[in-house]
């Protein structure tokens, strides 16, 4: 939902850098992006998850 308001904002300035001939982006650099995206949300939620996990619910119930 961001990524549509944001490229809906900006399709005047998208339209006026390709006017000049600027090319579309590769299948190369969109894989690389979506990939780079996915590690870091993965590392994103991954590194609390196994924060969490190591927690000994005993402790965790006795804590006020």
């Amino acid at each position: 939902g961001v990524m549509s308001h944001l490229v809906a904002r900006r399709t005047a300035e998208i339209g006026s850098r390709m006017t000049p001939g600027a090319r579309p982006a590769d299948p190369l650099t969109l894989a690389a992006v979506a990939a780079l995206l996915l590690a870091s949300g993965l590392a994103a939620c991954l590194i609390p998850a196994r924060r969490a996990m190591r927690v000994d619910p005993v402790e965790a119930l006795r804590q006020p």
